[in-house]
C-alpha cells in the first residue's frame, strides 16, 4: 500500500510539473474553490437534514406523548372504530404495542413497524421515548417514535384495567428524502457552476497576474539573444513587480560589470603597447646592430637594461590587472592576521628598494580578517607610490636633510605621508581610478594601477581609503580597516 501510494503521488507531481504556471493557477482557483463548495455543501446538506430530522422527531414524540396522556388513542375500541382523520392522524401510522405483546391499529392505517425497541419502552415504562427509522419493504422509510402509554380493551375502562404498553406512531419520509434529494441536486447544481466560475475566474486572473512574469521572460530572452542589457518598465508593488525590480537591478550590476570590464580591457590594450613597442623597439635595435658587428659593451648593456625594465613594467602591469580583473565582492577564505605585521614586512620590502629615503615608522598591533597577502599588496603600494614621490630628482647634498616617509598605525588607520610635491586639487578625485595618471606622474614609472588595487583591497576587507595633502607638505594616503572582533568571518 505504501508502495502504491508512493507511485501516485510521484505521478500526481509529475503531471503538475508539466504544466504550465498559467494552467497551475487555473487549477489550483478550481480545486479551491471546489473544495470549499463541497465543504459547504455537505456542511448544509447535513445541517438541514438534522435539522428536518429533529423537528418531525419533535413533533411525533409531542404528538403521541399528548395522545397517550388523553388516553384516547390507547382505548383500544375507541382505535379500531373511530377513523384515523376524525382524530387528526391521517399523515401518520398509529398503534399500541402492549408489554404483553399484543399489538392494534387504527381502523383504516396501516400497523406500524414495531420492534424490540417499542417493546422495551412498553415494558420499562419510563419517561423515554425511542425514535429510529425504519425500511419498509414497497413503503419507503419511516420515522418511529414510542412512547410509553396505558391502554384497555374497553370502551369505559376503569384504573385496574390499564395495561402497560406503547403508543407508537410512525411516518413516512418521502417528503423530507424529495426535499433532501432536491436540496442535493441545488447544492451540486450551483457547487458546479462555482467551480466553473472559479476556473474562468483563476484563468483571467493568471493572465492579468502573470503578464508581468511574461514581459520578464520576454526580457530575459531578449537579454540572451541580443545581450543588449536593457531594464524593463515597472509597474505596481506585488511581488512580480518587485521581482521585475530585482531583474533589472541585476541588469543593471551586469551592465557596470561590462562596462568596467571593457574599460579595463581597453585601458590594458594601451598601456600594454607602451611596454611591448619599447621592447620590440630595443629587441629590434639590438638585432639590426648585431647585423653590423655589434654594439659597444656599454650600449648593449644600456639596451638590455632598457629591456629588463621593460619587462619588469610588464610583469608589475600584468600582475595588477589580474588583481583587478578577479572583481570578487569580498574576501574569501580569510583568516585572522595582525595588520602590524603586514605593514612591517611591506616597509622592509620597499625600504630595500628605496635606500635613500628616512623611515618613520610607528606602528600599534591591530588585528583584522582578511587575506594577508590582498592586504601586503595594497601596503606595499602605499609605500612605493610615497617612496617613488619622495625621493628627489637629484641626490641631496651634505647640507640637505633626506626625504622622508611617514608611516602610522593606530586603532586600524594607516596613515602613509611622503614628502613629494603633493596632489593637484583637480587630481584629488581621480587618483584611485585605475589607470589613472596626473600629468606631474606621467613622467615617472608605473601603470596606474597601484593605487586602484589598494582601493580595492580595502573594499574588499570592509574599510576605505582617501587621500589629501599633508599640512606639513606632501601626500598622505589614509587606510582604515575594521576590528576583527567587528567583522564577520
Amino acid at each position: 500500500m505504501a508502495a502504491t501510494a508512493a507511485r501516485t503521488q510521484s505521478w500526481w507531481q509529475e503531471k503538475l510539473h508539466r504544466l504550465s504556471l498559467h494552467a497551475r493557477v487555473t487549477l489550483l482557483a478550481a480545486v479551491a474553490v471546489g473544495l470549499a463548495v463541497a465543504l459547504v455543501s455537505i456542511s448544509a446538506y447535513i445541517t438541514v437534514r438534522q435539522q428536518m430530522y429533529q423537528n418531525l422527531d419533535n413533533s411525533l414524540i409531542d404528538r403521541a406523548g399528548q395522545a397517550a396522556k388523553r388516553g384516547v388513542l390507547t382505548n383500544k375500541v375507541i382505535l379500531q372504530t373511530i377513523p384515523s382523520d376524525a382524530l387528526g392522524l391521517s399523515d401518520i401510522q398509529v398503534g399500541v404495542y402492549g408489554a404483553n405483546g399484543e399489538q392494534f391499529a387504527a381502523v383504516d392505517s396501516l400497523m406500524p413497524p414495531m420492534g424490540n425497541d417499542e417493546l422495551e419502552i412498553a415494558i420499562e415504562q419510563g419517561n423515554q421515548a425511542s425514535v429510529r427509522t425504519v425500511g419498509v419493504r414497497n413503503s419507503g422509510h419511516f420515522r418511529v417514535v414510542a412512547v410509553p402509554a396505558q391502554y384497555c380493551d374497553y370502551r369505559q375502562c376503569a384504573v385496574e384495567q390499564l395495561q402497560p404498553g406503547a403508543l407508537v406512531v410512525a411516518q413516512s419520509l418521502d417528503s423530507i428524502d424529495r426535499t433532501l434529494h432536491n436540496l442535493g441536486i441545488v447544492l451540486w447544481a450551483f457547487g458546479l457552476v462555482g467551480v466553473i466560475g472559479a476556473a474562468l475566474a483563476g484563468n483571467a486572473i493568471a493572465q492579468s497576474g502573470l503578464r508581468p512574469l511574461t514581459r520578464l521572460t520576454g526580457a530575459a530572452e531578449h537579454v540572451a539573444r541580443t545581450e543588449e542589457l536593457r531594464p524593463i518598465p515597472v509597474t505596481g508593488s506585488d511581488e512580480i513587480s518587485r521581482l521585475a525590480q530585482a531583474f533589472n537591478a541585476m541588469l543593471q550590476a551586469l551592465a557596470r560589470s561590462q562596462d568596467r570590464q571593457r574599460r579595463l580591457v581597453g585601458d590594458a590594450g594601451h598601456e600594454l603597447r607602451t611596454p611591448l613597442t619599447s621592447i620590440r623597439t630595443n629587441l629590434d635595435l639590438l638585432a639590426q646592430a648585431d647585423k653590423r658587428g655589434g654594439l659597444r659593451p656599454e650600449d648593449r648593456q644600456q639596451l638590455l637594461d632598457d629591456v629588463r625594465a621593460q619587462m619588469d613594467e610588464l610583469t608589475t602591469l600584468i600582475g595588477d590587472l589580474t588583481e583587478l580583473a578577479r572583481d570578487t565582492p569580498q574576501v574569501r577564505d580569510a583568516e585572522l592576521i595582525e595588520l602590524a605585521n603586514v605593514v612591517e614586512d611591506a616597509v622592509l620590502k620597499v625600504r630595500r628598494r628605496a635606500p635613500g629615503l628616512e623611515w618613520d615608522v610607528q606602528l600599534a598591533p591591530f588585528p583584522v580578517w582578511g587575506d594577508e597577502r590582498l592586504l601586503g599588496r595594497a601596503v606595499t603600494n602605499l609605500l612605493d607610490n610615497a617612496a617613488k614621490y619622495s625621493t628627489p630628482d637629484t641626490p641631496p647634498t651634505g647640507g640637505e636633510s633626506p626625504a622622508r616617509v611617514i608611516v602610522r598605525l593606530r586603532d586600524g588607520v594607516l596613515t602613509v605621508t611622503d614628502s613629494g610635491p603633493g596632489i593637484a586639487e583637480a587630481d584629488l578625485p581621480h587618483v584611485f581610478e585605475r589607470f589613472y595618471r596626473s600629468s606631474e606622474a606621467r613622467s615617472r614609472p608605473g601603470s596606474g594601477l597601484g593605487l586602484a588595487i589598494v582601493k580595492h583591497a580595502a573594499e574588499q576587507h570592509g574599510g576605505m581609503i582617501y587621500a589629501r595633502n599633508a599640512p606639513g607638505g606632501g601626500a598622505q594616503f589614509t587606510l582604515w580597516l575594521p576590528h576583527a572582533a567587528t567583522q564577520s568571518r
